[in-house]
């Protein structure tokens, strides 16, 4: 039997160019939603995120923590700007908009300017777009990946475009 992963996507669309992209999130303690016999959910609530390309993992602050009485499960080291602090590890689930839904993810907790910061372990999953069209940041994002985008090849540019591996 072959399982069929449907994507699911969300686009968001600023007034002008933006320098940040952000989002509403909720996040819940850790559960199943596929298994919902006879199982009382945690309570889900509504937070600010920031996508960070440049953060490997994602954020979340003590607000965030406080919030759901979180418990840790562990520590690791977490390498920042001012060198590297042993932090918090969690289990939560984020559902990003229009229903895009990431459960069980292993979270650390940092002092942030927001209360989550979407990092590269959900960024990478997916298929992650930002235009700036028309004086307009625009970004969308589906899980999972369908799409091999490569602009160059769009654009047919000359044989001698150097293309960058890494």
């Amino acid at each position: 039997m072959v399982t069929v992963i449907i994507p699911k996507a969300f686009t968001v669309e600023y007034l002008g160019i933006v320098n940040t992209l952000e989002t509403g999130i909720k996040i819940s303690a850790s559960f199943d939603p596929d298994n919902q016999k006879n199982i009382v959910n945690p309570p889900i609530y509504e937070f600010k995120a920031l996508w960070d390309t440049g953060a490997t993992n994602t954020v979340i602050s003590s607000n965030v923590v406080e919030k759901f009485e979180l418990e840790p499960i562990g520590k690791v080291k977490a390498y920042h700007a001012d060198g590297y602090s042993y932090v918090n590890i969690y289990l939560i689930n984020i559902f990003l908009p229009n229903d895009v839904i990431i459960t069980s993810l292993k979270v650390t907790e940092m002092l942030i300017t927001t209360d989550v910061l979407i990092g590269m372990d959900i960024i990478s999953q997916g298929d992650f777009v930002i235009t700036a069209s028309q004086g307009k940041t625009k970004f969308s994002f589906q899980i999972p990946s369908t799409h091999d985008t490569d602009y160059a090849k769009e654009s047919k540019l000359p044989e001698n475009n150097p293309i960058h591996s890494q």
